[in-house]
């Protein structure tokens, strides 16, 4: 019953990322910019609510972790903090070295390169420590890659409407 009981409040956890997630991801669709302003408005005050009420939420489930195991989570999480605070930098090099922990993470056999230094200090880490790492980068890459496609929608606008723009001046 003990473990039934913390893999529920795991799943309470992980279904909260996901909420938040969402809401996220829907406030900054491109189906907001082709709706009216006023519904825009309506609907971002619901999902600021939505996401205000999902953060009172604290669910957590203490990983039991030795020195060493500690010291790995830190040090893994460090690595990819310090990715993460360079991605506006170079969001094509942060993705790719993302990629490259994602693939340290991983049975699979991934499509690029493997981060060896990150997998060791990854494998040093508690199991649930472990998944935890792997969600956080799986998330991470998700939204790179949502971001990716709305940058792209947006400069296919651009050029869409400078088209039209030189156009009409011929």
């Amino acid at each position: 019953r003990v473990e039934a009981f913390r893999d529920a409040a795991s799943a309470m956890e992980q279904e909260k990322e996901i909420l938040l997630e969402m809401i996220h991801n829907i406030q900054n669709s491109q189906d907001m910019r082709h709706i009216s302003e006023g519904e825009r408005e309506e609907l971002n005050l619901t999902a600021n609510r939505l996401m205000g009420r999902t953060l009172t939420v604290e669910v957590s489930v203490e990983t039991i972790r030795n020195t060493q195991q500690q010291e790995s989570l830190l040090h893994a999480t460090k690595m990819i903090d310090e990715i993460v605070n360079k991605l506006l930098d170079d969001l094509e090099d942060a993705k790719i070295r993302l990629m490259s922990l994602y693939g340290a993470c991983t049975s699979d056999v991934p499509a690029g390169p493997i981060d060896q230094k990150f997998q060791s200090v990854v494998i040093g880490c508690a199991i649930e420590d472990q998944k935890k790492i792997k969600r956080r980068l799986e998330t991470l890459l998700r939204n790179l890659e949502n971001s990716e496609k709305s940058i792209t929608l947006l400069e296919h606008q651009k050029s869409t409407v400078r088209q039209s723009c030189n156009s009409k001046q011929d």
